[in-house]
């Protein structure tokens, strides 16, 4: 697949002005410029569909909007920089080596302890998108996060591709199970936004995008020869990405 099968390619000008956001948030010296150009790097690498430079971008520009409900709106986008800097397809352990990657670089820059305590905590939030009652830094990440869902039904289709795409090791049948438990988990839960501008203008249309690809991926299902065997070895399949 080449670069251009991409979800929303980012435009040359908008990766400027993303290099200039991490500077603006973490400062102008050369260990600063160092670590953004790192990040930078991991969120172009090849591999990656989905969790691209555009879907950094569209998650900043997401808790900007946001801001207003965020005890430290510093801490959240950070977090956001780091909350899948490693993604290697690899569910858990990806989330494991991103909070030790942002625990590395910022004390590398010599952030505030405290700080990095709650970006770590932040990027542990995104393993299920459900922030404990009143953790008002949690609920802008999350909300931000999954923000694409609540996108038109045309973007909403093309994020599901994205995804796929980024899961291609797995069997279908293997994927469409998986996403399954993660969509009817998520649609469960009384809200699945956590703040209030999240649940007043994403709510609606997000859980419309989510139970048409739950009755898409039930039909598929349902259509699917069942295999003799477990395929892919019987491993756990993998989860829904925000």
């Amino acid at each position: 697949m080449s670069s251009e099968d991409r979800f929303h390619p980012l435009r040359q000008e908008d990766a400027v002005l993303l290099a200039a956001s991490w500077r603006q948030l973490a400062g102008e010296d050369c260990d600063s410029r160092a670590v953004g150009d790192e990040l930078l790097g991991r969120w172009s690498e090849d591999h990656r569909r989905y969790h691209t430079l555009s879907h950094l971008w569209s998650t900043l520009r997401a808790v900007d909007v946001l801001q207003d409900e965020a005890r430290d709106v510093d801490a959240v986008r950070y977090a956001v920089w780091f909350h899948d800097a490693v993604h290697e397809g690899n569910p858990g352990h990806d989330e494991d080596q991103s909070e030790a990657l942002a625990h590395r670089l910022l004390a590398l820059l010599g952030k505030d302890p405290v700080l990095i305590s709650e970006v770590v905590r932040l990027v542990g939030v995104t393993r299920d998108h459900r922030p404990e009652p009143g953790d008002a830094n949690g609920a802008v990440l999350s909300d931000a996060d999954l923000s694409t869902l609540a996108g038109a039904p045309e973007k909403y289709l093309a994020y599901t591709s994205a995804v796929r795409a980024e899961y291609w090791r797995y069997p279908d049948r293997v994927f469409r199970a998986g996403r399954l438990r993660v969509l009817r988990s998520l649609l469960e839960s009384p809200h699945l936004f956590h703040t209030e501008f999240g649940r007043a203008h994403w709510e609606p249309r997000a859980r419309s995008n989510m139970l048409a690809e739950v009755d898409r991926l039930s039909r598929e299902l349902a259509e699917e020869p069942v295999p003799s065997r477990r395929p892919w070895g019987g491993a756990a399949p993998p989860p829904a990405d925000g």
